[in-house]
């Protein structure tokens, strides 16, 4: 992503905070404006922030897992099988909890500290959890996303580019082989193979292939049963 970042200066902060009292709103609602991967660390990502109705952006690193957890939401992609923050998110679905809002109330040493707030109904908690977790559930929930002026003082940015690539959920796996091929439908799969030959990457291509072609075989054996 190249941008020219133009640090939030002391006395702007000031000035934002004390607009932010006077309309009586200390949490700043953030919308997931992409996904790109991370300069510095190798074989992370960084998922960038927005601030509603605003010029802040706040970056928050994540690892690949995470990121491509997001990006399926982002993209609506169903895998064949539930992730992780799909089953969780049924699980408290068929419980009658409901998830409110995510709040990321601290940035402290280099660490977001981030909760879940949820409903029942009768009673809300809120639960302690990473901002990359709480994040792929408020995808998957339709829960709000707030912060503080605080964490938009320490972090914020604002940036004059015109957008940051978001990368496909499929790119992930390319960089992540812990999650595997057998995850994906036979649709997603041969896009992932021609992206793949398309970049000159043809053992990836010939990996996706035998992988369709397994599924082809396995599905054939179960219509013949």
């Amino acid at each position: 992503m190249v941008a020219v970042l133009l640090p939030v200066k002391k006395l702007m902060y000031n000035f934002y905070t004390l607009v932010e009292h006077i309309m009586g709103q200390q949490k700043i609602e953030l919308l997931i404006y992409g996904i790109t991967a991370n300069q510095v660390q190798s074989g992370a990502y960084a998922l960038i922030l927005e601030q509603k109705n605003g010029n802040y952006r706040i970056p928050i690193v994540v690892g690949a897992p995470e990121a491509q957890s997001i990006a399926m939401a982002l993209e609506r992609v169903k895998p064949e099988r539930p992730l992780t923050h799909d089953l969780f998110a049924s699980f408290a679905k068929a419980y009658g909890i409901r998830f409110s809002e995510v709040f990321i109330y601290k940035f402290e040493e280099g660490i977001f500290y981030s909760e879940i707030v949820c409903s029942d109904g009768d009673r809300n908690v809120s639960i302690d959890a990473r901002t990359s977790d709480a994040i792929a559930l408020a995808l998957r929930t339709g829960a709000k996303i707030y912060t503080t002026p605080d964490v938009i003082c320490n972090v914020g940015f604002i940036s004059t580019d015109q957008g940051v690539k978001r990368v496909e959920p499929q790119e992930f796996e390319h960089n992540n082989h812990e999650i595997e091929l057998s995850r994906y439908t036979i649709e997603e799969l041969n896009k992932m193979m021609l992206k793949a030959a398309s970049r000159e990457d043809y053992e990836r291509a010939a990996e996706i292939r035998n992988t369709i072609a397994a599924k082809v075989a396995a599905n054939s054996k179960k219509d013949n049963q």
